[in-house]
């Protein structure tokens, strides 16, 4: 989610979708950008905590004050959203989670230093008003709550409310780490759609840090999957990793329903059951635009969604700079296409074994050989990321610590 969406077009009758076909051509023509990849990203988010007594809840005001002029206007009416030193600007999540998006970087050292830069600033802003970064995909202290008070997350919460508690479990509570990669030549797209999709089970089990949530064990690996993937199984379950991903996400987006559909007033509700296709078939209470077409695709949360290249979103937030070995990990995968393909190979048993992967994590036997093959492919190729001898030799050690772990699951 990110909250710099909440804002109302300007134009609202801007270029009206007339059909089906058209609204599929101009999905189609966005979600895959071809082309030699050369750009890796990253998205870090938070919980956040008062650090005398992290069981408190965060008060909307404190937090804005302590973010200042990076605050957004989605926290604070006010909020300048001034990006931090190193260009990374900060969203608020609707339960008071902080994010970074690092702008893209060529090289992954450059990324690395950059956000590792960010965060740091962003740890002392908070750290001045007596607040800390949590480390963990879920808050382990607090049950879920809303605290942002905004058009778009009261009507997604009314919208999750009937399917259940995943959804204001994820609006609230969860914190990812998200890897965005260039989604390939037309050659190589269909490969590294495949394998940014299959090596989910075996990466969520890997880094899974959300085993519990407010205050008490969760029962998984992975609580934050569990409710992500719990929240709107139409828009947040994975697409089939072997399906035609240009199919498959039109198909997907078409025939999504509508979560809000964006106004002059505070109720953004869209009519009940409503797909988009549904919409631009003239079912809804105006016109869809391309703008619309747009703000619906931001309310997809499958684990890898294409946006013209691939978001990775099915990472838990991880403790301190230890973000740096899943992306280094996904770094070295998306590299060579060789290894790419071995990677994929290793995780096509257990592909579709999300919800163990999130529950027993490391624990499954066939989940752990998966990833075991991954984080030794991933060590194999680190030296071609050109990371320096002290990150290297960091990002290896963690990752040894977590493959002798695969060494010692349960049968």
């Amino acid at each position: 989610m990110t909250a710099l969406r909440e804002r109302v077009p300007r134009e609202p009758a801007k270029r009206l979708l007339t059909g089906r076909v058209e609204a599929e051509a101009y999905v189609a023509s966005i979600c895959f950008k071809h082309g030699p990849p050369g750009l890796l990203g990253t998205e870090l988010e938070w919980t956040v905590h008062h650090a005398k007594d992290p069981t408190l809840p965060i008060d909307p005001d404190h937090l804005a004050a302590a973010l200042g002029p990076h605050c957004p206007p989605t926290l604070h009416r006010d909020g300048r959203n001034v990006p931090l030193p190193a260009g990374s600007p900060v969203t608020v999540e609707p339960g008071g989670q902080v994010e970074i998006s690092a702008p893209p970087r060529r090289a992954p050292a450059e990324l690395i230093d950059s956000v590792l830069a960010d965060q740091q600033y962003l740890s002392g802003l908070l750290a001045d008003a007596g607040l800390v970064l949590g480390d963990a995909g879920l808050d382990p202290y607090r049950s879920p709550r809303r605290i942002l008070h905004t058009p778009r997350y009261a009507a997604m919460e009314r919208a999750f409310a009937p399917l259940g508690e995943h959804g204001i479990t994820m609006m609230g509570a969860t914190a990812g780490l998200q890897v965005c990669v260039d989604a390939g030549t037309p050659a190589s797209a269909p490969l590294r759609w495949a394998a940014a999709s299959a090596l989910g089970p075996p990466l969520v089990a890997a880094f899974a840090t959300s085993p519990v949530g407010a205050g008490g064990a969760t029962g998984w690996a992975s609580a934050r999957m569990r409710a992500v993937l719990g929240t709107d199984p139409a828009r947040t379950l994975p697409l089939p990793h072997d399906a035609d991903p240009v199919a498959a996400w039109v198909r997907r987006v078409l025939d999504t329903r509508v979560l809000c559909i964006r106004g002059p007033g505070d109720n953004w509700d869209a009519p009940a059951g409503l797909t988009f296709a549904d919409w631009v078939a003239g079912g809804g209470p105006r016109p869809p635009t391309v703008d619309d077409l747009d703000y619906h695709i931001s309310t997809q949360f499958p684990p890898v969604r294409p946006r013209g290249y691939l978001e990775i979103r099915y990472l838990d937030a991880q403790p301190g700079t230890r973000w740096t070995v899943p992306l280094a990990v996904l770094a070295a995968v998306f590299g060579d296409d060789r290894v790419t393909e071995a990677a994929l190979e290793a995780c096509l048993p257990v592909a579709d074994q999300w919800y163990r992967a999130a529950e027993r994590g490391l624990a499954d036997d066939g989940i752990a050989r998966a990833a075991a093959t991954v984080l030794d492919l991933a060590v194999r190729a680190l030296p071609a990321l050109g990371l320096t001898p002290a990150w290297n030799a960091a990002i290896t050690a963690d990752l040894h610590r977590i493959h002798a772990r695969t060494q010692r699951r349960d049968s």
